[in-house]
């Protein structure tokens, strides 16, 4: 069964009460993220989505400081993007996706930023995505972010991934079965 899912586990009590303790904290430090936005909506979404909360919990138990970057007033979903100031560090030394990490012939990455993202419930990030995000302040100035790859360039063999050096936003191409140490992935979520 390689490719059965893992049983998603519920959230204890305890812990969805501090990760809204946190997620909180985190709202309301920074406001610039969601100017406008009230954290009692934002948690009682949360609250009425529990697997949407444990999608949002393996984002910050993998270091990505997940919060709130937009609200959609037609759905009235909240969107959370990881805001670490580095791609998350436990997401990092990963290639693209399953099919890279199968083709490689030495020194196969453990994972593949595509499956993480799928066991997390959450989706990489899109080119525009990551510039949206890149207006709420800096991030990877020191790491870099696999991003959602057109399906052209990916049946060709590569992928892109996004940066932040001299102020200014890079999207660049790699080889999908690529992987290093400063390289991770950002995801979103909607709840």
């Amino acid at each position: 069964m390689k490719n059965a899912k893992p049983k998603k586990e519920e959230l204890s009590p305890q812990r969805a009460e501090r990760l809204l303790r946190t997620l909180k904290e985190r709202f309301e430090e920074n406001m610039r993220r969601h100017a406008g936005l009230e954290w009692a909506k934002v948690q009682a979404r949360l609250e009425a989505n529990t697997g949407k909360l444990r999608s949002i919990h393996e984002m910050e138990a993998t270091g990505g400081e997940p919060d709130v970057v937009r609200h959609d007033p037609k759905t009235g979903e909240y969107v959370f993007c990881d805001c670490a100031a580095e791609s998350p560090k436990e997401r990092r030394s990963v290639c693209y996706d399953r099919q890279a990490q199968e083709e490689r012939k030495e020194f196969k990455p453990k994972n593949n930023a595509v499956d993480m993202a799928a066991a997390m419930g959450v989706e990489l990030l899109t080119e525009e995505q990551y510039r949206e995000l890149q207006k709420l302040g800096e991030f990877d100035t020191k790491t870099s972010s696999w991003v959602k790859t057109p399906a052209e360039i990916r049946k060709l063999g590569g992928a892109l991934f996004c940066d932040r050096r001299y102020d200014t936003v890079f999207v660049y191409h790699n080889g999908a079965e690529s992987y290093y140490a400063a390289r991770g992935f950002r995801g979103s979520l909607r709840v």
